[in-house]
């Protein structure tokens, strides 16, 4: 065998098959997916024509760049930050690593704002309703509530410059016309919002976690006072900063609710409904 005989690269179900098994031997239990998504976004195809072109051989330079993702997946680097996007509500929104990865678990605000709004047509009279994002990290909160209920009038709001420039490309790209503003929670927020949604940080150092989150951004994850600094002091400023009844909608862990709620309550709000993640209070 002639050892200067440049290697062959692998074909697609080749390549497909070693990534899994390595993938698996890490412990990462979505392994297939998650080599079919790296692979298809090396090629730029969809997944379905991997499975269709699956004896395709792949060029030096995409089995260079699928083998380094795979490297960082291997790593535990989770692969939003990999690809670069996420989903969130049916629309892709960049990601980095100066910005949280949504969650499907936030959805459920979105689905909220809506039924909340067509149950109740005075929500929206002539003029516009005002919803503040805080904390908004790569946009998807308040970005999906423009495209989904297109009378309000956004504002978003983080404490990252760099989290802003990806909310603001993302609102560019999805077509959403949004304003955009560096703040800490609601400090540089002159107006009165009919609602405030927010993911602000809320896990406890102590938590059992999983490794991708290491690569998330901390301030984004972590708070003080078992997860619930920030949402405190969210509670305290949103009352200055809402309209009569207007509703605050908090993304917490469900062993953080019973507190939350009754912070709220000595903060002058009710609680409106709680579903899944999410804390809808109303003020009083």
């Amino acid at each position: 065998m002639n050892a200067n005989l440049p290697q062959k690269t692998p074909v697609i179900s080749t390549w497909l098959h070693n990534a899994t098994i390595q993938l698996v031997g890490a412990g990462i239990g979505s392994a297939k997916l998650d080599a079919e998504i790296m692979l298809a976004h090396t090629l730029r195809k969809n997944r379905t024509y991997l499975h269709a072109h699956g004896d395709a051989a792949l060029t030096d330079r995409q089995a260079e760049v699928a083998d380094a993702r795979l490297q960082l997946r291997l790593d535990r680097t989770p692969i939003a930050y990999i690809i670069g996007h996420k989903e969130f509500y049916g629309r892709l929104f960049r990601v980095t690593p100066a910005t949280l990865i949504p969650r499907p678990e936030s959805e459920t605000i979105i689905t909220l704002l809506s039924e909340m709004i067509s149950k109740n047509s005075s929500l929206l009279p002539t003029a516009p309703q005002q919803l503040v994002d805080v904390g908004t990290g790569s946009g998807c909160l308040g970005i999906t509530a423009k495209l989904e209920i297109p009378e309000l009038e956004v504002t978003l709001l983080d404490i990252s410059r760099h989290a802003l420039t990806v909310a603001e490309y993302n609102a560019k790209k999805l077509g959403a016309t949004v304003a955009a503003h560096y703040s800490d929670l609601l400090s540089n927020y002159p107006l009165r919002a009919d609602f405030i949604v927010a993911n602000l940080p809320y896990v406890d150092t102590t938590w059992l976690r999983s490794p991708e989150t290491n690569y998330e951004p901390q301030t984004a994850l972590f708070a003080a006072e078992g997860g619930l600094h920030l949402i405190k002091r969210l509670i305290g400023q949103a009352e200055a900063h809402l309209s009569p009844h207007g509703s605050l909608l908090l993304e917490a862990d469900p062993r953080q609710h019973a507190e939350i709620v009754t912070i709220a309550k000595s903060n002058g709000y009710s609680k409106r409904e709680i579903r899944d993640f999410i804390i809808v209070l109303q003020k009083d």
